[in-house]
């Protein structure tokens, strides 16, 4: 996730001891339906000026399940939630996860309950259509302030509950913050799946946006913390000319032409991690055209068996 995407996101918002020893067929759940999907943060150009048009596009490339990126005023990509709800249907498309960024601020204090803001925002994911409601985003003044950290990993499980009572799971996706932030003898993200209630709040693993820095190797993160990625994001990553998406010298490439073991990671996701949705993003394109890269992904993916 580049700088833009960053911006994008601030804009638009105004461990189990003794895991790692259990039988791996523990952690996959059989009950859970498996779908390959495309995030159109991925074609999100095109989903700017012909939202419409994209989708019928990524349709006719083999795309059955789309993840969302965008939602501003009640709004997905610029439609009302019945409006987005009857334009996937028309297109036969489907849109289990989205990604909508929570803050400290949707919680009211006072009253001891979610905004109306909030409750608005999970009330159309449900109207839409979606099994999952994820958060991209942590605020920089909570990363290091450990009692505000501590109340919003409390908030993540209250909304946790708020989804599930609209038959949902809240989530939450990393970027390479919670990597180089360290809390104790670890990082926040352990911090974050320590203080998360596994039943409430899924993880959705990007694994590429942690890679090259200390304690982000995909494989090693699920070993480390088994049946906890209900979701993983899909990258493969090469060195960058400029400084890279997440600002340390890579961006994301086609599947397997990188420097990233995807396959093997996904296996183990598959096997360990307890991932059932498998979402491919792909933020750079190497002078392709994204909706091609989007193809050549899905294609990819379908080749490995998903």
């Amino acid at each position: 996730m580049n700088h833009s995407r960053r911006e994008f996101i601030k804009n638009t918002t105004l461990v189990v001891a003794g895991a790692a020893l259990m039988p791996d067929h523990l952690f996959a759940d059989p009950k859970k339906i498996e779908r390959l999907g495309v995030q159109l943060y991925t074609v999100r150009d095109a989903m700017k000026t012909d939202p419409s048009g994209t989708l019928k596009k990524l349709y006719d490339g083999g795309v059955r399940h789309v993840e969302h990126a965008n939602y501003i005023d009640r709004k997905f990509y610029g439609y009302t939630a019945k409006e987005f709800k009857k334009l996937l249907a028309d297109i036969d498309l489907q849109m289990p996860s989205g990604h909508t960024v929570m803050t400290a601020q949707d919680w009211d204090k006072a009253k001891g309950d979610f905004t109306d803001k909030w409750k608005y925002t999970i009330e159309d994911a449900a109207t839409v259509g979606q099994k999952y409601v994820i958060s991209p985003w942590l605020d920089e003044s909570l990363r290091t302030d450990m009692d505000g950290l501590k109340y919003f990993m409390e908030q993540f499980n209250k909304c946790g509950e708020l989804c599930k009572a609209s038959g949902m799971k809240f989530g939450y996706h990393n970027h390479d913050f919670e990597f180089t932030t360290k809390i104790g003898d670890g990082n926040l993200y352990d911090y974050i799946l320590a203080n998360t209630e596994p039943l409430l709040v899924a993880q959705q693993l990007d694994i590429g946006n942690m890679f090259g820095l200390p304690g982000g190797v995909a494989i090693d993160i699920i070993n480390k913390h088994p049946g906890r990625f209900e979701l993983i994001h899909i990258k493969d990553e090469i060195k960058s000319a400029t400084n890279g998406e997440m600002g340390h010298g890579y961006e994301s490439t086609i599947l397997g032409q990188g420097l990233l073991p995807v396959r093997e990671t996904l296996k183990l996701a598959r096997k360990k991690g307890g991932t059932s949705q498998f979402i491919i993003e792909q933020e750079s394109y190497q002078g392709k055209d994204p909706v091609d890269c989007v193809k050549i992904d899905l294609q990819i993916m379908k080749n490995w068996g998903y």
